[in-house]
Order: structure tokens, then sequence, then C-alpha cells
């Protein structure tokens, strides 16, 4: 069976327990190890790993990046996560949980920079890389084995070690023949690992798994799937097309097609933007609704701001909300046309929010839009709306005067803190 020494980089023909050119033990074997092309790389608790890397005297505690008491769990790395501390935790059950903990605020243009560091490594392995996240990619380096001279496993043990040598923090790498197989491969052997999954033996691996390893099968369609009494991929993966849309709609082929561990996406350079949002976490509880339309005006417009940064319009809005209980609430509606306009989002979300203002205490606010549109179609105006044009050129106004003088420089009353 091939094996690679991820120390060193030298193929093994042989099967030993250690690499007889450096002496390392950190090899990988699998019988497709050198055919396989498809790569899934996720940084390894990243935000964290970042912070111990600029602050060494922090490699042996439990760090969680974070917000304050209120706030949630940004990232955690492992130490705190034996604790049972993880992302998207409520701050105070973290703490609870982890009380030696050092909590530090997110500092997100270092972890920009990392990223956009890792990044740079991977475009230098092949043009097909494909971002799904700031901390996370998948690679195809079929064809690249004459550039490199070396498999595509060698080639990625060769970046994983550039990555820790060059930007300090470790990731871990999902060898596969798709991209479903690479991302499942990638969460079998953290931190710092290189696990392989070939295609002859996919769907026996997945086969005992729960359904709820299955990117995109959420607490809902687990629950839903269980009702139905299929609880093991296995299950799913034995249902053909027809038989599974009986039981589960349309999404049913693709859903028992996936459980067999077939996925036939390309990997395509560019990341496709589902939806763009904003939210905020409020110091103390907010009930009423004026209270509560201050904190969405301001969401609103760092939307606006940030699809235009990304070309982008909304065409549907999404409000979320999350209750002093820590249950959400989300809310959606169309709009007539698409738009960038702050004062547009918030006169559609408006009504939402006040059909949900009904004495209940929220702790998070939240919007988005959903779908996306190109930015080319926003606010041209019509019969309806002649004015569109010219408010779109008044924030236009807005936006060029805050990017000169500051956030504070111009603002509407709706959105000031007391008003």
């Amino acid at each position: 069976m091939p094996a690679l020494c991820r120390d060193c980089f030298q193929a093994l023909p042989e099967d030993r327990p250690a690499c007889p050119h450096c002496g390392s033990r950190r090899l990988v074997r699998h019988a497709e190890l050198l055919a396989l092309t498809v790569a899934h790389v996720d940084c390894d608790a990243f935000y964290a790993s970042v912070e111990k890397r600029d602050r060494p005297e922090l490699l042996s505690r439990p760090v969680i990046v974070g917000g304050g008491h209120r706030g949630v769990v940004s990232a955690c790395c492992y130490i705190a996560r034996t604790t049972g501390v993880r992302s998207a935790m409520p701050m105070f059950k973290a703490l609870r949980l982890c009380p030696d903990a050092v909590v530090i605020k997110p500092e997100m243009a270092k972890y920009v920079a990392a990223a956009r560091q890792i990044r740079a490594l991977m475009e230098a392995l092949t043009p097909l890389v494909q971002p799904l996240s700031i901390d996370e990619a998948v690679l195809d380096l079929a064809g690249t084995e004459a550039l490199h001279r070396a498999a595509p496993a060698a080639v990625l043990a060769r970046f994983a070690r550039e990555v820790e040598r060059k930007v300090g923090v470790t990731v871990s790498i999902g060898l596969a023949p798709n991209r479903l197989l690479g991302k499942l491969a990638a969460e079998r052997d953290k931190p710092r690992g290189f696990a392989v999954v070939g295609a002859a033996e996919a769907a026996a691996w997945l086969a005992p798994q729960p359904v709820t390893v299955l990117p995109g099968v959420g607490p809902a369609l687990a629950r839903r799937l269980e009702a139905a009494g299929f609880t093991r991929l296995g299950q799913l993966a034995a249902l053909d097309a027809r038989e599974a849309a009986r039981r589960f709609g349309e999404e049913g082929p693709g859903l028992a097609a996936r459980a067999r561990g077939e996925d036939g996406r390309r990997v395509s350079p560019e990341r496709e933007t589902k939806s763009i949002s904003a939210e905020t976490t409020f110091d103390a509880d907010i009930a009423g609704l004026a209270e509560l339309e201050r904190p969405l005006w301001r969401l609103c417009e760092k939307l606006g701001r940030r699809l235009r940064e990304q070309q982008l319009a909304a065409a549907g809005v999404v409000l979320k909300l999350k209750t002093a209980g820590f249950a959400q609430r989300t809310r959606t509606t169309r709009l007539p046309g698409p738009t960038l306009l702050p004062e547009v989002i918030f006169d559609a979300v408006r009504p939402l929010l006040a059909r949900e203002a009904d004495g209940t205490a929220f702790r998070l606010i939240g919007i988005g839009a959903q779908p996306l549109a190109p930015a080319a179609a926003a606010d041209r105006g019509d019969l309806a709306d002649p004015g569109a044009p010219k408010r779109a050129a008044r924030w236009q106004a807005v936006e060029a005067l805050r990017a000169r003088f500051g956030e504070a420089a111009v603002g509407l009353g709706r959105g000031l803190k007391g008003s």
C-alpha cells in the first residue's frame, strides 16, 4: 500500500512503521493515495491559533475568542474544547464550562491577513482553489504533477508545513475523489490531520455514520429523517432515486446520493455568495419596538455598505431575532426590486419586526440580504418609484463623506442612540 511521510514528503512503496529517510512516524497510507487530487483544507481553530501565535505565553492555556459576557464564542482552541466549549455557544455558558479560559476580543484584520497568506500558498499549487470561508477552502490539483514533480498528496503535505512555518498556524487536510468526501475526511483527524477517503471505501465508511455528519443535514432535517426511521447514512444510501423522492420530496434523491458519497460539484475559483448579513448582540435585553428599530436601522446601513462593497443588491431580506432565552426567530420577505438602499431595506423589514415585538425581550437582532442580485440591477426607478435613482445617488454621497471623514460625519436621527 502506498505511503507518504508527512515530514520529508518522500513516497514510501513499502508498509513501514517509520520513514526510512527521516525517521518520522507521521505517515499516511492509502491504496488510492497517489491518485486522488481533490483536497479540503481547514485551518485548526483558526482565530484562536492566530492569537496563540501572537501570544506564545497562551500556548498551554484554554483560549476563547469572542464577545463580552452576553456575546457568543467565535472560536476556541482545542484545550478549551476538551471542557465542552464550542463555537457559537453563549459566552456565559462557555465561561461556566471553562472558567480558566483566556477570553480575547476578535481582531478580524489580523485573521484576514493570515487567511490571505494561506490563500496565496494555495494558489501557488493550483488555479483551482475555491474558498468556502475565511479559514476553509477546497483545491483540485489534477494535472499539476508535472509542475510540482510530485503527486498531489506530497504537494499538500509540503503545503501544510509551509503554512506552519510562514503563517504560524496549522491546517487539517482531507484528500478524496470529490468535495463532499474531502470535507468529511478533513474532520476525521483534527488538528494537524491528513486523512484520505477513497472512492472504493466511501459507501462502506459512510454507512454506519449518523445522518448528522452530512453537510446540510441540520437539526430540523435530522428530526424529519429520524421520524421516518433514518438515523444512519447507510439507510439513506440504500434508497433509489424514486423511493428517496417519494419519502423526502425534491431533496430526496440528492440526499441519498450524498449518503453514498456521490458529489458531482466541480472545484470553482469563483465562490458564489448566497447571502450577506449583519447582526448585533445587545448589552441588555430589548423588548420595545422603538428601541429595536434604532439598532435595526444601523444594521440596514451596514448591510447596504457590505452589498455595495461586493457589488451586489438585496432582492429579499431576512430578519433574525434571538430571545433572552436563546430561541431564534427568522422572518423573510421579498422586495419589489433589487436595492442597495438602507431605507428601502428598513421599510421592508420593519413590518416583520413590528409583528415580533409583542413584549418578548430580545438579546440579538440581525438583518440579511437573500436572495442576492447584481448591483447594476438595483434602484433603477420605475413609474411606481421614479425617485429611486436620486435616493441612490444621495446614499452614495453619504457613504463618500463617511469614507473621508468617518462614520459619525453623516447620520439619520433614527439611528442615534437614545433618540
